[in-house]
Formats: C-alpha cells, structure tokens, sequence
C-alpha cells in the first residue's frame, strides 16, 4: 500500500474508527514521509516534538489557509477561532496568551480541585437516579463534568450550559481535514450562536463584573485594546470553551471504554491499589483525545535531518507518535504502570494546552470515583466511535450501572 492510499484511508470512515493500524503502515516508511507535492506526514516521537518547539514552525494562520480554501472567510465555523491563540503565531500569540495563561497557573488549577471533586460527587448522584436502565456515559457524565467546571471558569450562568455541547460538536468539525457540506453549514450556524451569547455575555459583564474570566478579559480588551481585541476576545472565549470539556470529555469516555477492556485494570483503580495519574496518562498515550495536528514551515530548515522547505505542510501524527517504539517500548499494550516517555497528547511549545493541567485533574478525580460509586458498571450495549480523526471520542457509551 503506497503513502496516498494510507492516508487516503486514514481520513476516511474505518480509519477515524481505527487509525492504529494505518498509522503503523505510514510509519514503515519513516519518521516522516511526503505524501505528496505539499505535505509531509510526520509520525516520529522525535520528530513531531522537535517541530512542535521548533520556531522555524508555526501553526497556519487564516492569512495563509485562504490561499488554498478561496471560500475559507465565508464560513464563521472556520474564521470564529482564527484570532484565537489557537491560529496565531508571535506574536499575536504570545501576547494573548499572556493574558489568559494566568488562570491556568498550576497553583490556580490545584484551587479547583475541591470544587471538581463536588461536581464529580454531585454527578454521580444524578447519575445513580438512573438505577437498573441503561445511559449514555457521555451524556450522563463524561462531558457535564468538564462542561461545568469550565463554565465556571467563564462565568457562564448555569441555566446556559446545556447549549454547549451540540455547539461545540457542531464547530469542532472544521478542526477535521475532511469537513462535508452539511457539516461546514452546521459548524456556522454554532459560529453564528457562539458569536451572538458571548457578545451578549462580555456586554453583560461589562456592565456588571464577576469573579470570571469573561470579566477578566472584558475589562482587558476595553482597557487596552492593542493588547485584545473584540474579535480575539470572542475568538478566545469561544475557543476556552470548546477546548475546555470536548477533549476532556474524550478523554473520560476513552478511559472508560478501556477500562472496560481491562477489568484487571479496573479492580486495581477501584481499590486504591493503582495511582490515578499513571492511568490516566496511559489513557493519553493509548488513545489520545487529539490525534493530529498541523504546522507549517516558516523557513527552509530541516527535520530528522531531512530537508524542509519553506511552506511545506507538516500532518503531526500524535496518536502515531505516542505509539513509537522508539520511545514507548511495546507501545500497543496498555500498561498503566509503564512510566516514564513523555506524551505529546497536550501538543508542546508556545502552543502547549492551557488546560492540560486541568483535564487531567477533572480524570484523576473523576475516574476511581465512578467505580467505587457504581462497582458493577458495566458497557450496556455497543459503543458508537465518532467518524473524527482529529478529536477523538465516542457518539454513544451506553452503559448500566448494576451489570444488569
């Protein structure tokens, strides 16, 4: 099977299910390998973290995505988070970041973790009202938990919350490399959406602060305008929420479902005898919640002492490289005990996850709780994986709460 067919089959339906195997077959052509004029596929360890904190690599901005998607500014669901600092190189970036990196501080995210372990308990309560039938884990639990506490954050008001995740879903597919008709139509009307509440909200705040970041930032772009403008404050809001619970809850429903596949596993998280952490960052080496990411090349240079030129196209494979044998020994076994290698799950350099800290904060707490709530839970019928490559998740996880 030659490169354009892999890839060919790694965006597609059976390859977003299961990209493991392909991911394996692209690696035997190297650590990197051109797939065709413009992009070369990177599935190395090494090499994707060199990139990653490399400047002679930058994400690409919408100024540069234009060029090759002439249609590109007409769609809100792809444009909403191009001032984000997820779209944006330094120094836009840089001083973005500054300002709302300060409430995610590792002294800031330990604060939280009363308030994460309250919203756990209280979720689990309302998850036991199901009793004897059947519900999705997803819906019940996974993405509530982390839904609320960055919610909190925010300081949106705890009636809205309910709005989020379809509208998130919905613009999150334009993060895929293969966006549909339909699917581009749906991801601008939750632009659209998300636009129209956090402009309503920030003026909200505006004229009424809160101990939130929306106030934080608000009070901010109207201070100084040069250092955020209205439209990176709703790039960058829109952005804090999507990112705030769509990976995290991936990660909750990845954890589950392989928990599921190792009862041993299970029985020792249950019983206190396996450290949280060290599952949970198995969990993102295993099945990481972001699979790929891209970056393009600002300069001639060089990677793994390969030649680079200047605007060439970087796919960085993470699922592939938290699975390289060179750095994970016997990388397709699950093994929550295998400590040490460092994971890309959360990206690395200027653009390393901002909530990394938190997400694994909300899964360490979450996690053993669930199963010494509910001992016997148990999958209740066939779980639905997304046809995602990028976010990767499950649709459904159904699940019963006795084993009945």
């Amino acid at each position: 099977m030659d490169v354009a067919t892999i890839v060919n089959e790694l965006m597609g339906p059976e390859g977003c299910r299961d990209p493991y195997p392909l991911y394996e077959r692209l690696r035997a052509f190297g650590p990197t390998v051109r797939s065709d004029e413009y992009i070369v596929m990177v599935t190395g360890h090494q090499e994707i973290d060199e990139i990653l904190r490399s400047p002679a690599f930058g994400v690409i901005e919408p100024e540069v995505r234009v060029q090759f998607e002439p249609d590109y500014l007409d769609h809100p669901g792809q444009t909403l988070l191009g001032d984000s600092i997820l779209e944006r190189n330094a120094p836009a970036h840089g001083r973005m970041r500054s300002l709302i990196s300060s409430l995610f501080t590792p002294r800031r995210v330990a604060a939280l973790a009363p308030a994460v372990t309250a919203a756990v308990e209280q979720l689990l309560d309302e998850l036991a009202e199901h009793g004897d039938g059947p519900v999705d884990f997803l819906d019940a639990f996974a993405f509530r938990l982390p839904i609320g506490v960055i919610c909190e954050l925010l300081g949106v008001p705890e009636q809205d919350r309910h709005l989020f995740r379809p509208l998130a879903s919905d613009l999150t597919a334009t993060l895929e490399f293969l966006v549909g008709d339909e699917e581009l139509a749906a991801a601008d009307r939750a632009a659209d959406e998300l636009s129209r509440y956090f402009t309503e909200l920030a003026a909200l705040r505006r004229a009424d602060p809160k101990d939130d970041l929306v106030s934080a930032l608000v009070a901010t772009a109207d201070a100084d305008p040069q250092r955020l403008s209205d439209t990176e404050l709703l790039a960058n809001l829109a952005l804090l929420l999507v990112a705030g619970f769509e990976t995290t809850g991936n990660l909750l429903g990845n954890a589950l479902a392989l928990l599921f596949q190792h009862p041993g596993t299970a029985a020792q998280l249950r019983d206190g005898t396996l450290d949280p952490a060290a599952l949970v960052e198995e969990v993102l080496r295993f099945d990481a919640p972001v699979q790929l990411t891209s970056r393009i090349a600002l300069t001639g240079t060089t990677v793994g002492g390969e030649p680079v030129p200047r605007d060439t196209g970087m796919m960085l494979l993470i699922g592939a490289a938290n699975r390289d044998p060179r750095r994970f020994p016997d990388p397709d076994r699950f093994d929550p005990t295998r400590g040490g290698g460092r994971l890309l799950s959360f990206g690395g350099g200027p653009h390393y996850c901002l909530g990394a800290q938190l997400a694994r904060l909300e899964a360490v707490t979450a996690l053993p709780a669930l199963l010494r709530r509910f001992p016997a839970l148990a999958p209740a019928g066939p779980a639905v994986r997304r046809e995602r490559l990028v976010l990767r998740g499950f649709r459904t996880l159904p699940v019963t709460l006795t084993g009945r």
